[in-house]
């Protein structure tokens, strides 16, 4: 199993920015497990909410084809605690994009207060050096950017919507069938 830091997307535009948000929940392990006593979603866990953000943002850009990671966090400067209850909303905003990979800035809001902004960068792996090496089955990427909503709020700049990529569906077809066998 996989761990998601993003409920849904709000909004995405291909190239430019994604929005998401994501629940706090008592009912999460790491919220209750973390430091007990203490209710609060780890810092940790908030700079990943929006590494999936922008990363998924960034894969995008090559139908996620490229096989996209988190380098580095540039800066991070948190401002407030997030405790239970409160509805996280993720911006995230490509800066750069080059061959080697992509720049994106994040901020996280709850109810209209900042509570963290984060600079991060992402990095394509070359198929010289991880030939072979696969980071998510496309068929499991498919599912997950289905259940956050991407595909059903997901446009192109010019107002398109975003499509879902001839490769997964091929994917989900093919397990399909692997399930019906």
């Amino acid at each position: 199993m996989r761990w998601f830091w993003i409920d849904r997307f709000t909004e995405f535009v291909s190239g430019k920015y994604a929005r998401a948000m994501k629940g706090v929940s008592l009912s999460e392990e790491v919220v209750d497990e973390y430091a007990p006593g203490l209710t609060y979603f780890p810092a940790s866990l908030l700079i990943e909410g929006l590494a999936q953000c922008g990363g998924l943002l960034v894969a995008q850009l090559s139908d996620f084809k490229n096989r996209t990671v988190l380098a580095k966090v540039a800066h991070a400067k948190f401002h407030r605690q997030v405790y239970c209850g409160h509805v996280l909303e993720y911006e995230t905003f490509i800066t750069s994009v080059q061959a080697m990979g992509a720049f994106v800035d994040g901020k996280i809001w709850q109810q209209g207060e900042m509570v963290a902004e984060v600079d991060l960068m992402f990095a394509f792996l070359n198929d010289e050096r991880f030939d072979g090496v696969t980071l998510f089955e496309p068929v499991d990427l498919c599912r997950m950017c289905r259940l956050m909503r991407l595909f059903d709020v997901g446009r192109y700049e010019d107002g398109r919507p975003i499509e879902v990529p001839e490769h997964f569906l091929v994917a989900e077809r093919n397990a399909m069938v692997g399930e019906l066998a």
